[in-house]
């Protein structure tokens, strides 16, 4: 059974910075594709980043410059930091995982609240 884990969330002020964690454990076979995403209220949930197992990254044009995706493999963990936060970055991020070798399987986190203040 895999999980994954979501840590760093909470309220800043705009221009501020936050680091999200998240920490992906138990059956792990290959840890492929790692990403973030985020869901405002009333929206949909929309793509944040992505970092690949060669660590090639991929981001949405409204964080590009703002936010960098990154991993520690040895500790199967994924790393969001957030810089010049706005308001409009207010969500609950998710993080997910792409596990798996032959047949991968896509996991979810359960979601940590990002606010900003203006």
């Amino acid at each position: 059974q895999v999980q994954l884990v979501e840590s760093g969330g909470g309220l800043v002020q705009a221009g501020g910075s936050l680091r999200l964690s998240c920490a992906v454990s138990g059956s792990i076979s290959s840890l492929n594709v790692m990403g973030w995403y985020r869901q405002a209220p009333g929206k949909q949930r929309e793509f944040v980043a992505h970092i690949t197992s060669g660590d090639s990254t991929n981001y949405s044009h409204s964080v590009k410059g703002r936010f960098t995706i990154s991993r520690d493999n040895a500790k199967n963990t994924v790393y969001l930091q957030m810089n010049s936060l706005k308001p409009e970055d207010t969500a609950v991020y998710y993080c997910n995982a792409n596990i798996g070798t032959k047949s991968t399987i896509w996991y979810w986190g359960q979601g940590t609240p990002v606010t900003v203040s203006s």
